[in-house]
């Protein structure tokens, strides 16, 4: 069996306004007084939320607190304000074409990403999700990815991962399944590069042509 396993925020879907206003609702709620604006927060599309408020805090910071605050805004508004990127339907069409099976795998809790799989009309064409627990459990991408290979059974030399971060890069590397960059996504300037994706797409159309290299398939 032969899988594609997808990374959610960044790759698919644009969560920027989403997640940015949330960030900036936790911060002003926790006190902070220069609150950094959309723009600057970019960097934190993508990984975990615990370090990524670590930075934005400070040491001794309460980043459960924190966590929580995001998350008042982001379940109530904040995981609509997204936009799928031009080009993803038609990829995920293509993808849905061949016999490989396809799971999102995102760092983001099942619990969110579920609804926003459905509400964003990606649940169609995907065989299920994996997500990280309301705790953090499985945030980390080389966990995340280990778990659904587990759960799968999966062979990671007949599967790829889809992502725009180093993160999606590493994670899946540490699982033995080879990685296509997205750079259309939210790494920064050359992160994909120093990641060494073994492909890199500059668009959605781009990726089933080395997809179709990696898994072996006759396009």
């Amino acid at each position: 069996m032969q899988a594609i396993f997808l990374d959610l925020d960044g790759t698919l879907l644009d969560p920027k306004e989403g997640i940015t206003k949330s960030i900036q609702y936790a911060l002003a709620e926790m006190g902070l007084e220069e609150i950094p604006t959309q723009d600057e927060l970019t960097w934190c599309i993508g990984p975990p939320l615990w370090p990524s408020f670590e930075v934005l805090l400070g040491p001794g910071a309460d980043l459960d607190e924190a966590v929580g605050l995001y998350r008042e805004r982001y379940t109530d508004t904040g995981m609509y304000e997204a936009d799928l990127y031009d080009g993803v339907g038609e990829m995920l069409d293509e993808m849905r074409s061949t016999d490989a099976q396809m799971w999102i795998a995102t760092s983001k809790p099942h619990a969110y990403a579920n609804t926003i799989i459905q509400h964003f009309g990606i649940s169609a064409h995907v065989d299920g999700l994996f997500g990280s627990e309301l705790d953090g459990q499985n945030s980390d991408k080389t966990q995340l990815l280990a778990h659904a290979l587990s759960e799968t059974g999966v062979d990671p030399a007949r599967a790829i991962m889809l992502g725009d971060r180093r993160f999606d890069v590493e994670g899946a590397r540490n699982n033995d399944i080879p990685c296509i960059g997205a750079l259309w996504g939210y790494g920064e300037e050359g992160e994909l590069h120093i990641a060494e994706a073994d492909g890199l797409a500059g668009q959605p159309e781009d990726v089933m042509e080395i997809a179709y290299d990696l898994l072996g398939i006759e396009a």
